[in-house]
């Protein structure tokens, strides 16, 4: 089976981020597909030296290359459009070739541009990893917006819908459907890549996360809905209620000052994942997670549940995370913590110190069983009809 896959790995070359869309590239491949990786986002690509947006995009395309490199084949089976239009790795002739020949287009994020060329294959899928944002940004679009990405109606063009807002099917959700069928999926885990540590001598409670993550926040029936940064604020106090330390690698305009005088360790989040291994070796060394959630995904009850968290789960790491409506669809007390006020949030974190090596081998068995990449993908190509 033909699959093209696409992702922002060369738009952010940063390590989270690499391993949320390599993942899918790998998941497939081990699956026995043929995966071509397409990049084309129509928008500048970020430069973690400068810390901003640049129409120069060498470092990121050598990102690029880099990360697909680790998958064999993946070298040479990539095409990727640079903020000026060049496209390098394919040419405009073989990408559209492979793409007319798939059985699958994965628009990963609804990353891509939906060009004339990237169209043919016999299922042409979205796939919304920010429900909300992603669903508003449609909206917006289509009465005029011209801040959004998407073009009015281009969303109609695809053959099916997939979302990681788990709950986007049950009535607790107020992510709006846009008139089209969605199917739930999650973040597929590379387990071979994150394998379980366990250290009962690791002391942090740890997470990486972007206090605002979008210049324009998702506006549904004139509320807007927040970032991390609007749910943060509720468990500023948290640290003085449990004994762990608690340390949040962040970027962004935190109050970062204001944070250390409740008694978290904030950390640079940029320096926490300048490569795929830096990042993975920061999960390591934790003892376990602690996390907000945007407060999108929270308000709207979306069920959605963080990739970086399920790399925790894959090592091993217990993960108490603010609820967004998961914990109706995912084992919870043990492992795997959701909470809602700051009281639930210290109880968990108490739980996991006091069972440690419990919740740590609970923590690997929930990854092994709703994240393997295996499990996810072949379950979403069932869901599209091949």
């Amino acid at each position: 089976m033909q699959v093209v896959v696409t992702g922002l790995i060369g738009a952010y070359p940063l390590g989270g981020v690499a391993w949320d869309y390599l993942q899918f590239v790998k998941g497939f491949v081990a699956l026995g597909c043929r995966v071509t990786y397409l990049e084309d986002t129509g928008q500048w690509a970020y430069n973690p030296r400068l810390g901003t947006f640049t129409e120069e995009a060498a470092d990121n395309l050598r990102h690029l290359r880099d990360v697909l490199s680790r998958v064999p084949g993946m070298a040479d089976s990539f095409a990727y459009r640079d903020p000026r239009g060049t496209l390098h790795g394919l040419s405009e002739q073989e990408i559209a070739a492979r793409c007319r020949s798939a059985e699958l287009f994965l628009n990963v994020s609804d990353s891509a541009w939906l060009r004339d060329g990237y169209r043919g294959a016999r299922v042409l899928a979205c796939y919304d990893s920010d429900p909300l944002y992603t669903q508003a940004a449609w909206l917006a679009a289509e009465t005029g917006d011209r801040s959004q990405q998407s073009r009015p109606g281009a969303y109609r063009s695809y053959d099916a819908y997939f979302t990681m807002g788990e709950n986007m099917n049950d009535a607790s959700c107020r992510v709006p459907r846009c008139g089209v069928e969605w199917k739930t999926t999650r973040q597929p885990i590379t387990l071979e890549d994150w394998p379980a540590r366990f250290d009962p001598a690791a002391r942090s409670f740890t997470t990486v996360m972007s206090w605002k993550t979008k210049p324009a926040l998702p506006v549904l029936g004139g509320r807007v809905y927040g970032a991390k940064d609007v749910e943060f604020r509720r468990f500023a106090a948290l640290p003085g209620r449990v004994r762990p330390p608690l340390e949040i690698a962040v970027s962004g305009p935190a109050p970062r000052e204001e944070m250390a005088a409740h008694g978290w360790h904030v950390v640079d989040a940029a320096e926490r994942s300048t490569t795929m291994e830096r990042y993975r070796d920061y999960i390591a060394a934790s003892r376990a997670e602690w996390s907000v959630a945007k407060e999108a995904y929270v308000a709207t009850a979306s069920g959605w549940f963080s990739c970086r968290s399920a790399c925790y789960l894959a090592m091993g790491k217990p993960v108490v995370v603010q609820d967004t409506g998961f914990s109706r669809l995912y084992p919870t007390g043990e492992g795997l913590f959701a909470f809602r006020g700051i009281e639930d949030a210290a109880a968990a974190i108490e739980a996991v110190d006091a069972d440690y090596r419990r919740h740590c081998h609970a923590a690997r068995a929930i990854a092994e069983s709703y994240f393997r990449a295996e499990i996810v993908l072949e379950k979403l190509l069932h869901d599209a009809g091949l």
